[in-house]
């Protein structure tokens, strides 16, 4: 069994002796398996095994948690179209429906001939640029009824995706307001040599004189942070960058490693000197698997220039480099130890904490997680100093914020503000006009009604990781909350039963509402299960999975009332609507075929 086992399984074996048959390095190896088969094989899951001594339910186990990972043949063309709100708005169900007439497949399901499969994803980070989808893994943008009928004839002709027209692949920048980061003419090695030259506890100075908090969303001290690593017992520490942004509606980390890399791998650097790091990570999400290439070329080029690598800039004491994690299709890994479990080749399942990751994480060592955005703000901080950072922004938020602007607007894409820019002030700036509502920091962040517009962005009143959504008065808001419930219930890793279960009725509520069946007690049932998964779920996605709809019911209630057909409660199943197809087909329609009429007084 076992050489029957080997001879099928033999291309795995570049792949870990790449990977020097490091458990840890699990998920890489999975990633690079599948592209053999188009599915993790059953050899492969075997083989694997035995050459990691790794139990062969884990290695399922893993597998099954990542969206991206298959277990089952998903066919030549794996099409994925991106199902965020964004790019609903612009039609991108009309345009699977219309792939899926074309090619005569059933979305969700693989082709009778095996040749492809459509399904939805939740977010490609794409959103200034929508309709997307997936291919392959492989981002297209700017989908229309023409680039869908080119797709659908390119598959059907079998022609290799390599081969397919270059224009289809262009992912536009779209900056559209720059300011001190994405106005920088950034010089590689140019704030290392400035941290050689004061030394490693200057720039930890600096870096706190600054007041940068972490542009992830949570906002916590980076000063603090490296502090607390550098000075936390460890046999190694470890920096990495979290480039996970699956948040719906976020795209600037795209951006910035498209553009801004040099600056993203010299705060990472510059990090690794202060608190002591020899090795470091970027985590990149499996969506942005285009910007791979494009990135080990930056790292390589560092390496050539000394600014990665054994002694960096000719200091004996001080080697790091830099490795690129790819993701697999699982939001939850945004959180930082659940990206950490991801990183050590396991299901991205978020730790109890504390610990916190700079005393025990990856390996269990001290390591400094941040955001891309916060190391390459580190960068501009320690070439020009503290205090001129400080001076930017608001007295509680310092320097800039970089936001993710989609939506209803005539200029969608990235816009640079210092701290304390107002709500109305970014959609002035881009194009909106009629505008009801923003969900800033996606579904997980809040929902802002034109009342609110003077608000301010900055940590002390509206936070955000950068995503700015736009929903002028032709939108729904319960229908931009269902979405985003469906995103939460979908996401979930399932770790805990209050949010794999919960997050599952909340999605089923809101359909039942959708549905004509709600009733005032759908409301006390939402409010009663939010504070079942804010006081007991395992982690921030199910304490803020029920915020779309408490925002939409208090800011939008009519949007829920006028489904509020009934006074008292009704069951979500309805037998009578359920059996309308059976009557479409056998052509009746008469009061015997349908059960309330049957139930009527004679």
């Amino acid at each position: 069994m076992t050489i029957q086992t080997r001879s099928h399984a033999g291309y795995l074996d570049p792949i870990l002796v790449k990977h020097q048959h490091n458990p840890n390095n699990l998920l890489q190896i999975l990633i690079e398996a599948q592209q053999h088969y188009g599915h993790i094989h059953t050899d492969a899951i075997a083989h694997l095994s035995e050459q990691l001594q790794f139990p062969r339910s884990k290695i399922e186990g893993v597998v099954g948690f990542y969206s991206f990972l298959y277990l089952k043949p998903q066919g030549e063309y794996r099409v994925l179209f991106s199902d965020n709100i964004t790019d609903r708005m612009l039609g991108n169900m009309d345009l699977m429906e219309r792939m899926c007439a074309q090619l005569w497949v059933e979305s969700g399901k693989v082709s009778e001939d095996g040749l492809l499969s459509i399904n939805t994803t939740s977010c490609t980070g794409m959103c200034d640029q929508g309709p997307a989808l997936l291919v392959n893994n492989i981002a297209i943008n700017h989908l229309s009824p023409e680039r869908v009928n080119a797709i659908s004839e390119l598959i059907r002709e079998r022609v290799p995706v390599s081969s397919w027209p270059a224009e289809f692949f262009a992912i536009q920048d779209n900056i559209r307001r720059k300011d001190i980061l994405l106005d920088s003419h950034f010089q590689p090695g140019s704030a290392l040599s400035v941290l050689f030259r004061s030394g490693a506890q200057r720039g930890l100075d600096e870096i706190k004189a600054s007041r940068l908090r972490g542009r992830g969303g949570a906002g916590f001290s980076t000063g603090m942070k490296w502090e607390f690593c550098r000075d936390a017992v460890g046999d190694a520490h470890y920096v990495v960058c979290n480039a996970d942004e699956g948040e719906p509606g976020t795209f600037k980390d795209r951006v910035l490693l498209n553009g801004y890399a040099d600056m993203v791998f010299e705060g990472m650097t510059a990090c690794a000197r202060i608190i002591g790091a020899k090795k470091g990570f970027l985590y990149l999400r499996g969506e942005y698997v285009y910007l791979r290439e494009h990135l080990q070329a930056v790292l390589q080029r560092r390496r050539q220039q000394s600014l990665l690598g054994q002694c960096i800039l000719g200091n004996d004491d001080f080697s790091f480099d830099i490795e690129i994690h790819l993701g697999a299709g699982a939001y939850i890994c945004g959180e930082e130890s659940a990206l950490i479990e991801s990183l050590e080749g396991k299901r991205g399942t978020p730790r109890n904490r504390p610990p916190f990751p700079v005393t025990n994480g990856y390996l269990d060592q001290p390591t400094v997680v941040n955001n891309v955005e916060t190391f390459a703000a580190a960068s501009l901080i320690l070439l020009n100093d503290g205090a001129w950072y400080a001076g930017i922004g608001t007295a509680t938020s310092s320097g800039t914020k970089i936001l993710s602007v989609s939506g209803d607007c005539q200029r969608p894409g990235l816009y640079e503000y210092p701290f304390g820019v107002t709500v109305a002030e970014v959609l002035e700036d881009c194009g909106a006009r009629n505008t009801q509502a923003v969900q800033i920091s996606g579904p997980s962040g809040m929902c802002i009604s034109q009342a609110e517009f003077g608000r301010r962005i900055a940590f002390d009143d509206i936070p955000t990781a950068g995503a700015f959504m736009i929903f002028d008065q032709r939108r729904d808001m319960f229908e931009v909350a269902r979405n985003f419930v469906r995103f939460f219930a979908h996401e979930s890793c399932g770790f805990c039963t209050p949010c794999r279960v919960g997050t599952s009725l909340l999605s089923n509520m809101m359909d039942k509402l959708a549905n004509g069946h709600g009733s005032p007690y759908d409301f006390s049932e939402i409010e009663k299960l939010n504070v079942i998964l804010q006081s007991t779920s395992h982690c921030g996605l199910g304490h803020s999975a029920c915020n779309p709809v408490l925002d939409t019911i208090k800011k939008f209630r009519s949007a829920y009332e006028k489904r509020m057909i009934h006074e008292d409660f009704v069951p979500a199943f309805d037998l009578d609507f359920a059996l309308t197809q059976a009557r479409q087909m056998t052509g009746r329609d008469d009061s015997s075929a349908h059960l309330e009429r049957l139930n009527e007084p004679r």
